[in-house]
């Protein structure tokens, strides 16, 4: 760009700024604020994407382009505007603008406070394969709901995690266009009811029904410098007007308030707490509540088309169920081709199994979703029907494929009938998609080997595998600056659009000088962490020291606790001032627990309690140094990643379906400590055995385990330095004040089996650990493995999935 372009391009700018501040938000341009021009700046980069998406648009319809509808009940973007101008390529443009007004580009994208649209690791691929179809010019669309709360804000209050509302909204957001010219009546409860068409053929309706209305909201998403640009588009829940409206006309205000506020409640919380039957059923209510709505604007798109019958729908739309979740989009479907379209069922069933795929994000069988059949009869009393029928006509088939095999149509069936009737939505969601995969290699066999096997050897053609990605937009290029200059300055600048190219660094993994600079730009991203550590926390920490962070969702299969014991061993040691070498560590740690989840939430509690001690101890000194991360997200995450040397990814081998937390830690030049789980299997192997930390258990060892009778107490017995860490816990070492509070967590270890296998992996881990701290002595080498797990993480990018995704599961090609 020339320099009067580029001064024309600054000036359009500052004049658009100013006029957003004036005309949008009707402030007085002067004096500059802080606050003001930053939603200025806002929607003066949103003007320049709109142009683009009605572009993208006017494409999609002058193409006829099959389209992909990616259905998430969760997204977890981080900020935008950052990733905006980078994507438009005007970063340099922006930061001479607001230079100009006074202020910092950098300083001023702090405002934006990050979206409550998603928790973790299913959210955040759903986004990151947002920016991957936009960037690949893959036709489609991400669905799911606006929540005005997201999942919440976490606190830490001595030690234990508290909640608050997480009001990303009050201020409402620059980014939401909301269309109330896109308003769907969304149906509930009522009854079905049996009647008979001009031919005498018996039909269904479903009559008296709660009405909630459904307004779009959209969330642009550009690609990467290619003038593309489609949408999120995301629903929130309006009373129906006329409900509302004839309680209020009876005299009852009241009433009328009160419906409006429960209709509203859909759309208002992320997950609500399901241990209650009203959580239960709001949380129910929330996935058809998007998936409804959803279909109403496919069939709008569709129809837009000018097609006449549905004999073409599978060829149009591709619908993506992320997980579970949006299952019920299956009965949906069929209730729409065969009740409202009077499609003959079979030949609306065949449409169902041509557009619908699914992707499974567990392997956990206590975590698959499953419904009670009572609360779909009272909730969506026509799609139980709907589920039956489909039941009845599919057990028919398994019955003639193992004839007097009773045990496996039990096993296959939609119903479980251990206890209280309930669906199995992953069964619906296997029986009603084309394709089923998995998200890493290893869980993808799980799951046709073991989680289900019997539907693996009946529909052998749908199970595949796309191992998850990551975008290097985000991840790399816009988290890690620094370390993005780096690598354009050696290997260019066109490794951002293909990940592959980053091998090219891999010639330069022993030269000394490029070492050096590599670790000079780690360096500085850890004294950035550090910052942020003393302003969040108070607490100043040293970047010479090797930076162990383990940051993700808190739940006992990720093995916190097995990081904890590591804490506690390294701390037993460095006590006893013995001759041993200690490499100064800092252990990080960051993530929320369920609200309804006891267990994770007293980890949470134990990590503060012992992080207590530790900081305390004078005797310690910088030795060791614990530290615990509120209210983890994503623009945290961004701090975290690119500062960390040590990638904790230790959970129980055979229950991680992939992770993506270890592909950015990578990426960024974490070395990885970790288990063969997930993707950790395919991330070794590329970026060689000899540049990760192995321990533990394979998966088979812990079947074979559990199977011959796992005993934790022989193991805590014949390891002294497990044994006093236990104990430590136990005896209330860390929690002088109540000795039995953590009594929950050694019953769990020592008395109920060690489901996770924690102290039968607590060796092989600290040997892995005692490794860490060798090679983290050893500056040359460090360097060396850091720089070849970035230049071997290409295949991990999310533009490679997508295209997977693209040709082999939804038969769509990019918009050329």
């Amino acid at each position: 760009m020339g320099d009067t372009q580029f001064a024309l391009q600054v000036q359009a700018l500052k004049e658009d700024i100013q006029r957003h501040v004036a005309h949008t938000l009707g402030g007085d341009p002067y004096p500059p604020r802080k606050g003001r021009y930053f939603l200025g700046l806002c929607y003066s980069v949103r003007d320049r994407l709109v142009t683009k998406w009605l572009e993208t648009q006017r494409s999609f319809y002058d193409t006829i382009s099959k389209r992909v509808y990616y259905l998430s009940l969760e997204f977890l973007p981080g900020r935008f505007l950052m990733n905006y101008i980078q994507a438009l390529g005007i970063e340099d443009v922006c930061r001479e603008a607001v230079q100009s007004f006074g202020m910092d580009l950098d300083e001023l994208v702090e405002e934006e406070w990050n979206p409550g649209l998603g928790n973790g690791g299913l959210g955040r691929l759903a986004s990151c394969y947002m920016d991957s179809m936009a960037t690949c010019c893959i036709p489609g669309y991400g669905y799911g709901i606006l929540y005005d709360y997201g999942i919440f804000y976490q606190s830490i209050v001595n030690g234990y995690q508290q909640e608050s509302a997480d009001n990303w909204l009050r201020q409402d957001s620059p980014w939401v266009f909301r269309r109330g010219n896109f308003m769907y009546k969304i149906h509930f409860y009522g009854r079905s009811e049996v009647y008979y068409d001009s031919s005498g053929a018996e039909r269904f309706r479903w009559v008296d029904t709660d009405t909630v209305m459904a307004m779009a909201c959209d969330i642009l998403i550009p690609g990467y410098r290619n003038d593309y640009v489609t949408n999120m588009r995301l629903w929130k829940a309006v009373s129906s007007r006329e409900f509302d409206l004839s309680e209020f006309n009876e005299g009852d205000y009241i009433g009328a308030v009160e419906s409006k506020v429960k209709s509203e409640n859909i759309s208002k919380v992320l997950y609500p707490n399901d241990h209650s039957p009203s959580g239960k059923e709001l949380r129910l209510k929330q996935q058809y509540f998007f998936v409804a709505a959803t279909f109403k604007d496919i069939l709008r798109r569709y129809r837009k088309n000018n097609y006449a019958s549905f004999e073409n729908f599978p060829n149009q739309v591709a619908v993506q169920l992320n997980d579970t979740h949006p299952a019920i989009a299956i009965a949906e479907l069929m209730r729409i081709l065969v009740d409202e379209e009077m499609v003959a069922w079979h030949e609306a069933w065949k449409l169902c199994q041509k557009t619908f795929a699914y992707t499974n994000h567990t392997v956990l069988p206590e975590a698959l979703e499953v419904w009670p059949v009572e609360l779909l009869w009272r909730v969506l009393p026509r799609h139980m029907q709907i589920i039956f029928a489909i039941n009845h006509f599919f057990l028919e088939e398994v019955r003639r494929w193992k004839p007097g095999r009773d045990d496996i149509v039990r096993a296959m069936s939609l119903i479980g009938e251990d206890g209280p009737q309930t669906v199995r939505m992953a069964h619906l969601a296997i029986v009603g998609s084309h394709t089923v995969n998995g998200v890493a290699k290893l869980h993808s066999d799980i799951l046709k080997k073991r989680l289900f096997r019997n539907f693996h050897e009946f529909f052998p053609e749908k199970f595949t595998n796309v191992t998850n990605g990551i975008t290097p937009r985000r991840w790399l290029d816009g988290c890690n600056p620094e370390l993005s200059r780096l690598i354009t300055s050696v290997i260019g600048p066109d490794w951002v659009r293909d990940l592959s190219l980053l091998e090219g660094l891999a010639a330069y993994a022993d030269d000394p000088d490029f070492q050096q600079r590599w670790l000079t730009v780690k360096r500085q991203n850890k004294k950035r962490l550090a910052r942020y550590v003393l302003r969040k926390l108070g607490m100043g920490i040293n970047p010479a020291s090797l930076f162990d962070v383990q940051v993700k969702r808190i739940h006992e299969y990720k093995r916190q606790l097995l990081n904890v014991l590591h804490v506690i061993t390294l701390y037993n040691r460095i006590k006893v001032q013995d001759e041993e070498v200690h490499t100064p560590r800092i252990v990080f740690f960051g993530g929320k627990a369920a609200p309804g989840y006891f267990m994770a939430k007293l980890i949470i509690k134990l990590i503060n309690s012992v992080a207590q001690v530790i900081n305390a101890d004078t005797a310690v000194g910088n030795s060791l140094k614990v530290v615990f991360l509120p209210n983890y997200c994503v623009s945290q995450a961004e701090i975290v990643i690119p500062a960390a040397d040590l990638s904790e990814q230790i959970s129980t081998a055979g229950m991680e379906a992939s992770g993506t937390g270890n592909m950015k830690f990578a990426l960024n030049g974490a070395l990885t400590i970790g288990t063969l789980d997930g993707a950790n299997i395919e991330i070794r192997d590329l970026v060689g055995h000899e540049n990760f930390f192995l321990f533990g258990l394979t998966e088979e060892e812990v079947v074979q385990m559990r199977a011959q009778g796992y005993n934790p107490w022989a193991i805590y017995e014949n390891d002294v330095e497990l044994h006093k860490a236990l104990d430590m816990i136990a005896c209330g070492h860390f929690s002088p004040e109540n000795k039995d509070l953590f009594r929950p967590i050694i019953d769990a270890l020592l008395h109920n089996g060690d489901y996770y296998m924690v102290l039968a992996d607590y060796r092989s881990y600290i040997q892995a650990q005692e490794a860490v701290s060798t090679a983290y002595r050893d500056t040359s080498r460090w360097a060396r493995m850091s720089i070849l797990n970035t230049a071997r993480m290409g295949f991990f990018s999310s533009d490679r999935a997508i295209m997977e995704y693209a040709s082999r599961i939804w038969n769509v090609d990019p918009i050329r």
